[in-house]
C-alpha cells in the first residue's frame, strides 16, 4: 500500500487568542461582496479555509453558518498547527460540510478557492509577509483569493488586504462608527504589510490623514448618528480624489474600501507583494 505523502506545517501556532463574533465584520464582507458571490457560486467545490483559528474554533464555525446561509455549497476547513487545538476545534465539527485539521501555510496541501488568514501575521516581521502570502497563493486553486487582515479583540477595528495570483489587489478598514475618536485609530490594526507604514511620507499615512480630517468635518453631521458622519467623511474622501470602491450601503457599514496601489509600500513596485 502507498504510503501517504507527509505534509511539512508551515510557520508557528498563533497566539490563540479569540472571542465569539471577533471577525462578524470580515464575514459579513464575505457574504456581501460581488466579487466572493462570483467566487463560490461558480466554483464546482467551494471548499473555505480559514488559517489560524486559535485556541477556540468559534469564529470558524460562525464563518461556515454565515458562509452557508448565502452559499449552500460551501465547505469550511480550519487549520491550526497546534495539535491540541486541532482535537478541541474536531468537537465541534459534527456537519460534514465544517472539518479541522493540522496545517499552515501549506493549507494542509489542500486547494481551497478562498483562504481567510486573521491575526495571523501579526507575530510574523513584515519581511516575512510575502513569503506567507505566496505560500498561500501556491495552493489556492486559480482565480481565488486570499483575505488576509487583522481585528482587535472584539472585532470593532478591522483592517484586511485581498491577494489573488497578481498580487494584492484592495485594502479595506472596517470599524464601529460609534465607538470611533477618530478613523485612524484603526492603524493600530493595519495588516502587517502596512502597520509600520503609517509614517509621513507613507501612502497608507496620507490616507489615514486625510481620512480623519474629511471625519473632522463631517462633525456637524454628529447629530445624525455616527454612521451618517462616517458616511460623510467617506464621501468628502472621494470628493478629495480617493478612489473609494464599493457602494454607500458598504460605508454605512462602517466600511471603507480602496485599492491596493493607493496604500501601497513606496519601496514596493505597485502590484507587487509587500
Amino acid at each position: 500500500m502507498a504510503r501517504r505523502a507527509r505534509v511539512t506545517h508551515l510557520g508557528v501556532p498563533t497566539r490563540g487568542t479569540t472571542n465569539p463574533n471577533r471577525l462578524r465584520r470580515v464575514d459579513r464582507w464575505l457574504t456581501g461582496s460581488a466579487e466572493i458571490a462570483r467566487l463560490l457560486g461558480s466554483a464546482p467545490d467551494p471548499l473555505v479555509v480559514d488559517l489560524g483559528y486559535g485556541a477556540s474554533p468559534v469564529t470558524t464555525v460562525e464563518l461556515a453558518r454565515r458562509l452557508r446561509t448565502v452559499y449552500p455549497k460551501v465547505r469550511v476547513l480550519g487549520l491550526e498547527i497546534d495539535p491540541v487545538r486541532v482535537a478541541t476545534a474536531l468537537t465541534a465539527a459534527d456537519p460534514p460540510w465544517l472539518d479541522f485539521r493540522r496545517g499552515g501555510f501549506e493549507l494542509a496541501g489542500t486547494t481551497p478557492v478562498l483562504v481567510r488568514a486573521f491575526n495571523v501575521l501579526r507575530q510574523y516581521d513584515e519581511g516575512e509577509v510575502a513569503g506567507a502570502w505566496q505560500a498561500m497563493l501556491d495552493r489556492i486553486a486559480p482565480g481565488g483569493l486570499l483575505v488576509e487582515g487583522t481585528c482587535n479583540e472584539i472585532g470593532r477595528l478591522c483592517s484586511w488586504v485581498t491577494v489573488t495570483h497578481d498580487g494584492p489587489r484592495s485594502l479595506t478598514l472596517s470599524c464601529n462608527p460609534s465607538a470611533l475618536e477618530r478613523p485612524s485609530t484603526v492603524a493600530e490594526r493595519l495588516p502587517k504589510a502596512l502597520i509600520h507604514r503609517n509614517v509621513s511620507g507613507e501612502r497608507i499615512y496620507a490616507l489615514l490623514s486625510t481620512l480623519d480630517a474629511c471625519w473632522a468635518a463631517a462633525a456637524p453631521l454628529s447629530p445624525f448618528g455616527p454612521r451618517a458622519r462616517w458616511v460623510e467623511a467617506v464621501r468628502l474622501l472621494a470628493e478629495r480624489g480617493w478612489p473609494v470602491i464599493g457602494r454607500r450601503s458598504r460605508w454605512r457599514l462602517g466600511e471603507l474600501t480602496v485599492p491596493w496601489d493607493t496604500v501601497s509600500p513606496l519601496d514596493t513596485p505597485v502590484g507587487d507583494t509587500p
